[in-house]
């Protein structure tokens, strides 16, 4: 069996309608999947730091099952599982599309096991930031609910945007596994190209360098969005998308003032 590179090739450039229905419903799921498990996520870490027992034990529990569980199996339970059992089963909408019972299940499971890890990358954001001024805020007369919607979360949105960013970055890859319960994403479609033209080794490479490329131009995003949040707090760029990507960086400045603990260490035997 020999690579095929024509068909590689106009797979790469020339996809089909039908791979570009499941490249768009993956990016759908995606951005839908994280903007839900962004609220949800915040909603559970400021319950894991309300002053009522209740909701930190909820929250904790919440995030103790979720992230001790995998992801596939959430998604049985959740689109299977619950129809089996006769507790909820996910039928076709239509609002405005039609939304398929499937591709409803995917993205609640999606929410539901990233908001876990989100609430944890919030709470972290959170307590990054030094209590005192929480206790100056108070002290001013605002509320609790002011000081953190205009003093702290404006701050640790600029140290949660890294890990928020790497978790969005794993939720597109992880929709590929969507295809066990018959989400026509883009992996299911690709497998089913590959069944009919046996083209597997090509019709994969292709699949992966799409991954790539929605991963990247994601990277670029993230990139841009941490390079503003410095900027806006006076503080230096983030690393350039070349840096990031390629190891590139700008020659080091000989005229700027060097660290002065470097400067000790110079000279230093190892």
């Amino acid at each position: 069996m020999t690579f095929d590179w024509v068909y590689f090739w106009e797979s790469l450039f020339l996809p089909s309608p039908r791979f570009l229905s499941g490249l768009g419903l993956t990016i759908a799921i995606s951005i839908v999947s994280m903007a839900l498990a962004l609220v949800l996520g915040l909603i559970i870490a400021l319950m894991g730091r309300s002053r009522f027992i209740v909701l930190r034990m909820f929250a904790s529990l919440y995030i103790w099952i979720i992230r001790g569980t995998p992801l596939l199996v959430q998604l049985v339970i959740i689109y299977t599982g619950f129809a089996a059992a006769n507790v909820f089963r996910f039928e076709d909408i239509t609002i405005g599309i039609l939304v398929k019972g499937a591709v409803q299940a995917s993205i609640v499971a999606l929410m539901l096991h990233e908001s876990a890890y989100i609430s944890e990358i919030v709470r972290g954001g959170l307590e990054s930031i030094e209590r005192g001024q929480t206790e100056a805020a108070l002290s001013l007369g605002m509320t609790p609910l002011s000081s953190m919607r205009w003093i702290i979360v404006p701050q640790a949105i600029r140290v949660m945007v890294p890990p928020l960013g790497n978790s969005f970055n794993g939720l597109m890859k992880s929709t590929s596994i969507l295809s066990i319960i018959g989400v026509s994403e883009m992996f299911q479609v690709s497998t089913s190209m590959s069944a009919a033209t046996f083209k597997v080794f090509e019709i994969y490479i292709v699949v992966a360098l799409y991954y790539l490329l929605l991963t990247t131009i994601w990277t670029i995003i993230q990139t841009g969005i941490e390079n503003h949040l410095n900027t806006k707090a006076g503080l230096p760029r983030a690393e350039s998308i070349w840096k990031r990507l390629f190891g590139f960086r700008a020659k080091r400045d000989r005229t700027a003032p060097k660290n002065p603990l470097a400067d000790k260490l110079e000279g230093v035997p190892a």
